[in-house]
């Protein structure tokens, strides 16, 4: 199925350019949507005692809900202490399953609802067979003490929106929940994290004797536990927490406003991890394009995780930026975070970095070494004869003088207009382009380097600091040097290109990018999918991207 978004209609005046570079190809429908039920449990059916048993305390849990919450919840343990003790006896009874996991979500469904607390300390719960007493296991893991949370049962959520058409579960037992955090992290740039913690757990609970203990597993690091005396898959949705974070914070509403106006949104250029730092699996690196977001990866990442292989080797992190910086200057920044973020974690594996878009320009520098060959192509000096203040002669080093990053193993480009797209040198985006607001740091840099800076017949000539656009356009000096200068050797790099559905590559266009731009003859593979500009989110794609992570994991056993 091709997930291209459709062309945003709403903003099509004011974005006109942006949209004619179709990097805007947001649709007018959200990216995620979730509204909230009520679960309905399903007769059971049995002719067996415990089934009926079962059924009879969660029919009674659900019934005392309202008037008697702790009453219900002990209906509840109950139902899940039976359904575990005829699992321990009959283990593939998926009815037996489905009902612990059913009487469990309502417990934790209970807890949400009535603000009751048996985190800070165990609760004593009624039930017919004698109190049962609430608690859990603590984890010595930063940031897994439950009462930092709310959790709310996954199976409460419907889900709609362009970028979560399909949910991707792993059948099992426990109760798969979001575990939201309560206010916004604190910590958040220094453990290279979200504002706001999103994130899917697993809860199980064990009986000993009156105690029901609840365990809360990360369903991306573990696939199987110990339950009922057997081994059993662990339940999980993988989906819901990324729909509730989207539903939540709605990036979308930011990528314009990243775009025309990127000083104000400085803050948001950094690395941030999407789980907990695994120093055993490899890091895939995702890069998102001009007015886009983080968001844009969720058809993938919700796909990949679905894969048992890609769970158990890879982690994922993004870059985000604001995409009105020309991308040079944001390469630059990602350096930095890349400098701070592997001091904090150090890697064992190198990472896979994949970008989309103007992400895959800014990729593709992490594996170039320039020397000073972009410095004295622009300028026509050398860094030491060419007069500029300290402050732009840092941030122009920065932006032109870098080496190959030895965290990085492979790079895949999607969609990557690397030698820019002529549709960025359209009048109307030229025009569009114009209105891009340069920060002041970037302003002043810009007046002294075009001073100084050397044109050639046929280059883009600028009278302000070039902006994103500026830099994906064919005639771009940037664009025209970096493409003289060969990627680093040792770097195996893949592209991934789409094509429409027409089949006529070499001559094809994604509608954006043209093949010639996206073609690189050093890739190790090349893929045409039948996708527009979003290739990034085509099946096809991102089956591609799952075989280049199985090849990397492969090779790097081998090795």
């Amino acid at each position: 199925m091709n997930r291209d978004r459709p062309s945003h209609t709403c903003l099509a005046l004011m974005l006109a350019a942006s949209m004619l570079l179709a990097f805007a190809n947001s649709g007018c429908s959200g990216y995620a949507e979730v509204s909230e039920k009520e679960p309905t449990f399903h007769p059971l059916r049995s002719a067996m005692s415990q089934l009926g048993n079962v059924e009879k305390s969660i029919n009674g849990g659900i019934k005392a809900s309202s008037r008697d919450p702790k009453a219900a919840i002990g209906d509840l343990l109950v139902a899940a202490r039976d359904a575990s003790a005829h699992l321990k006896a009959v283990p593939g009874d998926t009815a037996a399953q489905d009902a612990y996991n059913f009487a469990v979500s309502r417990v934790f469904s209970i807890i949400k609802e009535k603000k009751l607390d048996p985190w800070s300390q165990p609760m004593v719960v009624p039930s017919a067979g004698g109190e049962i007493t609430l608690t859990y296991h603590p984890d010595p893991r930063p940031g897994w003490d439950p009462k930092l949370y709310d959790f709310t049962p996954a199976d409460r959520f419907d889900l709609s929106g362009s970028y979560v058409k399909n949910r991707t579960k792993r059948a099992g037992i426990g109760a798969p929940l979001v575990a939201t955090g309560r206010g916004n992290n604190s910590r958040m740039k220094e453990d290279f994290t979200i504002p706001r913690i999103y994130y899917g757990v697993t809860a199980v609970v064990r009986f000993q004797g009156q105690k029901a203990i609840v365990d809360f597993e990360d369903p991306l690091n573990t696939e199987e536990i110990s339950f009922a005396g057997r081994t059993h898959p662990l339940a999980a949705d993988f989906t819901v927490p990324l729909a509730v974070m989207l539903a939540t914070t709605e990036p979308r509403k930011f990528e314009i406003m990243r775009m025309l106006n990127p000083g104000e949104y400085a803050e948001t250029a950094r690395i941030a991890r999407l789980q907990p730092y695994d120093p055993d699996k490899t890091v895939v690196l995702v890069i998102h394009g001009l007015m886009d977001s983080q968001a844009t990866w969720t058809p993938m990442i919700n796909t990949l995780r679905g894969d048992p292989e890609i769970r158990k080797h890879y982690q994922f992190w993004f870059y985000s930026y604001p995409s009105g910086y020309p991308y040079p200057y944001s390469a630059a920044l990602l350096r930095k975070e890349l400098d701070a973020i592997t001091q904090r974690y150090p890697l064992k594996h190198k990472m896979v970095v994949i970008g989309h878009s103007m992400g895959g320009c800014i990729s593709r520098l992490l594996i170039t070494d320039t020397g000073d060959r972009l410095w004295t192509d622009l300028f026509n000096k050398s860094p030491e004869e060419t007069k500029l203040s300290p402050e732009s002669k840092k941030l122009f080093s920065d932006a032109l003088i870098f080496k190959p990053r030895k965290e990085v193993g492979r790079v895949i480009f999607v969609a990557a207009p690397l030698k820019g797209s002529n549709l960025a040198s359209r009048r109307i985006v030229r025009w569009a382009s114009n209105i891009i607001r340069s920060p002041l740091t970037l302003l002043k840099a810009g007046t002294e380097g075009l001073q100084a800076t050397t044109y050639k017949e046929g280059d883009l000539k600028l009278s302000r600091i070039p902006s994103s656009v500026d830099t994906l356009t064919p005639n771009n000096r940037f664009v025209k040097a970096i493409n003289r200068i060969p990627l680093a050797p040792g770097f195996p790099y893949h592209t991934i290109i789409g094509d429409r559905g027409k089949g006529n590559s070499p001559d094809s266009s994604d509608g954006v990018v043209p093949y010639w731009s996206s073609h690189m003859d050093g890739a190790v593979s090349e893929k045409i999918v039948p996708s527009g500009h979003s290739a990034h989110q085509n099946d096809e794609a991102i089956a591609e991207v799952r075989r280049i992570l199985l090849l990397n994991r492969k090779l790097s056993s081998d090795r």
